[in-house]
């Protein structure tokens, strides 16, 4: 098979905002907000987490606008890692990219494509093992997902413009449906909860569970909270809404595929996480107004969405938003396995990944770092412990976030007079801020949340060893 030696630059702005967006919405809009909400308790501060992690998104994205100025490449953040500290801190980011970050996202998204496929398709359902050995058992959901990651895989060899069509198709689809929904949230429903919800302000509360309950709907007796509590919970329950929000960064790791990158990659950034922010803002108030605070903390199987579209429209709900999220899950994998690639394969031209990632097909994809990335995140989809993972990706996620945003101070020191055609929107305040908000979140899930978070920090600290096998492979 001829190769190609570079990529081919056929993304617009269009479509670079779409991948943003795309990629953020998956399956965590549908599902998240009754978790946070059983840890704050209140409509104000359900809305409140959503409106932090917005601001901290697009804070965030604005100020990756003036690094994907500077470098216009493929890598994104690995390539902005390793130009504002050394080569170590570019690869145990994408050590850890590639351990836990995307390939697990992946694998968390594949899962949720399947279970709400089951609304529609029984057979396809959690709760039917097809195989069963050595006391690991397969489920139809699982096969489902490794499927949807290897047909998205396989689409996406055939070069970038099959990834695009199937990337700003779907997006749109998930784009306009999510609109709708809000609204017909708004006009359709026959009893709004919008003013007895209200009612708890940011009065934030924690739940304790009734013990002599074991329905799993009982929602207990709730206490207000204030002060460390407080902010430990908002810390909890951000890894829902934050996992929602992410992602939006992959339009860096295919810099060397978009036209004008130096203008489109920062505005598509803006662009692509405020749509979100606003949708997402939005369909919580949505929530607030079919629902009572109780149906949101405690919808049927955990699937807020579900809930409030059954409110809306009646018995046909279930299956109007099982559509909905396997449409959102379908783009926003496609988004999640187009983009991660390439920073694989950035990584193997450094000499600090496998060689065979570092090389193009006909097509002009890295189709090698395409099949190894589908294998990690299958292996994943089989571990069954993706719903354990969030807090892991949310930890690391968040950690290399703050230090590339570090990195723009630094920059500004040691390049000065390095062209930047964006710069970071409220420097230095915003991007202080981001670092302050990010770093109190962390030290917070690490005290609330100790086990994951230890688990996703000792991922990234394996990359070290590794680190210096490569180099010493490299020399040799």
């Amino acid at each position: 098979m001829a190769e190609q030696t570079s990529f081919k630059q056929s993304l617009g702005l269009f479509d670079a905002t779409m991948i943003v967006a795309g990629s953020m919405i998956g399956s965590g809009i549908f599902i998240v907000s009754a978790d946070i909400t059983q840890h704050v308790g209140s409509a104000g501060w359900l809305i409140a987490v959503w409106v932090i992690t917005g601001f901290m998104t697009i804070t965030a994205a604005v100020s990756y606008g003036e690094l994907s100025g500077m470098y216009p490449k493929a890598g994104g953040q690995y390539v902005y890692l390793k130009e504002a500290y050394n080569p170590l801190m570019g690869f145990l980011y994408g050590w850890s990219f590639f351990a836990v970050i995307q390939t697990a996202t992946i694998a968390a998204v594949g899962v949720a494509f399947s279970r709400f496929t089951a609304y529609l398709i029984p057979e396809v359902g959690e709760g039917n093992i097809v195989l069963s050995a050595f006391g690991v058992s397969i489920s139809a959901a699982q096969v489902l997902a490794i499927l949807l990651i290897f047909f998205l895989t396989y689409t996406n060899t055939r070069g970038i413009k099959e990834g695009k069509f199937i990337q700003t198709t779907f997006t749109t689809v998930k784009l306009l449906s999510l609109f709708g929904l809000i609204i017909l949230g708004f006009l359709l429903v026959k009893h709004s909860f919008w003013n007895e919800n209200w009612q708890t302000g940011f009065n934030a509360m924690k739940e304790v569970p009734n013990p002599a309950s074991n329905t799993g709907m009982d929602t207990g007796t709730w206490e207000s909270i204030g002060g460390a509590v407080l902010i430990g919970a908002i810390a909890a329950s951000m890894v829902g809404s934050i996992f929602s929000s992410d992602a939006w960064n992959n339009v860096t790791f295919i810099a060397g595929e978009i036209k004008n990158p130096k203008r489109n990659i920062g505005l598509s950034l803006f662009l692509g996480t405020f749509i979100v922010t606003v949708i997402y803002i939005c369909a919580n108030l949505m929530y607030l107004n079919v629902l009572p605070l109780a149906g949101i903390a405690h919808p049927e199987g955990g699937r807020v969405a579900v809930a409030a579209s059954d409110a809306i429209f009646g018995n046909v709900g279930s299956k109007v938003i099982a559509v909905m999220i396997m449409i959102s899950t379908f783009g926003c994998n496609n988004g999640l396995i187009l983009a991660g690639a390439r920073v694989y394969y950035t990584m193997a031209n450094d000499g600090l990944f496998f060689k065979k990632a570092g090389t193009l097909n006909k097509q002009a994809v890295p189709e090698w770092a395409l099949w190894a990335q589908a294998i990690v995140a299958s292996l994943l989809c089989l571990s069954g412990s993706y719903n354990n993972l969030l807090t892991m990706i949310s930890f690391v996620v968040v950690i290399f976030y703050v230090l590339t945003i570090i990195g723009i101070f630094i920059l500004r020191k040691k390049k000065p007079q390095m062209e930047r055609p964006y710069k970071a929107f409220g420097y230095p305040v915003l991007p202080i801020l981001y670092i302050i908000l990010g770093l109190t979140f962390c030290v917070f899930l690490a005290i609330f949340e100790p086990v994951y978070s230890l688990w996703g920090m000792a991922i990234v600290l394996v990359g070290i060893p590794l680190y210096f096998i490569a180099i010493s492979s490299r020399k040799s």
